[in-house]
């Protein structure tokens, strides 16, 4: 079976060992089956008719006394699972959610995102025991448990209803436990506690606060304590960041809070890293339908990125300054662009051309400035 799996590898027909692999799945031993699930994953798919008859062998595997095949079986199953074996399956993967095992809870989890996407029907029969595992201490249970909420959600309004009764409390305490926690090794990222759970839950908030004003006031807490308390110096400080403005952009949010997020992209604007200064860009675009007066406030270094090195925050920053120019700052943004035409390389030139005189031909009232611009620009151009 290894050397069937490896000439599979090579790029070469497999088909005629399918049959194999569902005879050492139903083999009793750990060996024979984990060779089994290993070769149903790589040589199967969906799609495959004789997928079927490894359903009966499953459901066996998953009601296994031993927690190791148990495992194996939703290895598999998180993997290949089509919508008829989600149907057959899905209570058994459900009962493993309750189990006292924590590596098995974990795999549970993963494979109910992956019935929950083939067969959104079946979302109600996960929610309250995906609500109830919130509950849970280990990191690795709670970050499938928070993905599977998640995919819940998506799947059903119902679903979405229920968790945002059941599951805020649970997600304020887990949030405000790893921002608090002291240094732990197994889940230190540059001196933060395990960064992918916060942005998960940070994720799942999101989804649950959007266009529900009640549960956006329980969030609106412990946003503030990890806007304002996570360092913005390590990689990982600002991934948590930026998702942390996401979901005060994305709930109903109070206005201190914005304010509070568009300040966190006005500090990412200064920052070294072009990625960083760029998609605060794009997220500040964003922010202008929310609070274009918050946006204002950083109109000198939006300025600043119209003059960067890297043209794609040149670009994006430019549309930025189009979409802040109003009656009131049209005239010293449009003497700032204008200036800065004067040095600007030549690809650029044709992209600054068109705002400035996009921007003259829409706010001018005063022929005399209007007629000044347009020969500053036709002059440099």
């Amino acid at each position: 079976m290894a050397k069937l799996m490896f000439i599979h590898m090579l790029g070469y027909p497999t088909h005629f060992g399918q049959m194999e692999c569902l005879k050492l799945i139903a083999a009793s031993g750990f060996p024979e089956k984990r060779i089994g699930y290993l070769g149903l994953t790589l040589l199967l798919d969906e799609r495959q008719e004789v997928l079927m008859l490894v359903t009966n062998s499953l459901k066996q595997d998953l009601n296994h006394s031993n927690q190791f095949i148990v495992g194996l079986a939703l290895c598999a199953l998180g993997n290949i699972c089509s919508a008829e074996m989600a149907r057959d399956l899905a209570p058994e993967v459900e009962r493993l959610l309750q189990t006292r095992d924590a590596n098995t809870k974990k795999k549970a989890a993963l494979c109910s995102i992956r019935i929950v996407r083939k067969v959104p029907d079946l979302a109600e029969n996960f929610m309250g025991s995906a609500a109830s595992l919130l509950k849970e201490k280990h990191h690795g249970v709670l970050i499938s448990v928070v993905q599977l909420c998640t995919e819940l959600c998506k799947a059903s309004r119902e679903a979405l209803e229920y968790l945002r009764k059941h599951s805020v409390e649970g997600l304020v305490r887990i949030l405000r436990d790893v921002s608090n926690s002291s240094y732990a090794p197994e889940y230190d990222i540059a001196g933060i506690t395990d960064p992918f759970l916060h942005i998960r839950v940070l994720r799942l908030m999101r989804t649950l606060g959007q266009g529900d004003a009640d549960c956006s006031e329980h969030v609106n807490d412990i946003l503030a304590q990890v806007a304002t308390k996570t360092e913005s110096n390590k990689n990982a400080g600002n991934a948590i960041l930026y998702e942390c403005v996401e979901t005060i952009m994305g709930i109903e949010a109070t206005s201190g809070l914005r304010v509070l997020a568009i300040n966190i992209l006005g500090r990412f604007l200064s920052n070294r890293d072009n990625n960083i200064r760029y998609v605060a860009l794009n997220m500040l675009m964003k922010a202008m339908a929310v609070d274009t007066l918050a946006v204002q406030r950083h109109r000198v270094t939006i300025l600043e990125c119209v003059k960067d090195a890297d043209v794609s925050i040149r670009k994006r920053a430019l549309e930025l300054v189009y979409l802040l120019v109003n009656d009131t700052n049209v005239k010293p943004l449009t003497k700032e662009l204008v200036d800065y035409l004067q040095v600007s390389d030549d690809d650029f030139k044709e992209d600054l051309t068109a705002k400035i005189c996009s921007i003259v031909e829409k706010f001018s009232q005063d022929k005399l400035w209007y007629l000044d611009q347009m020969f500053k620009v036709l002059t440099l151009f």
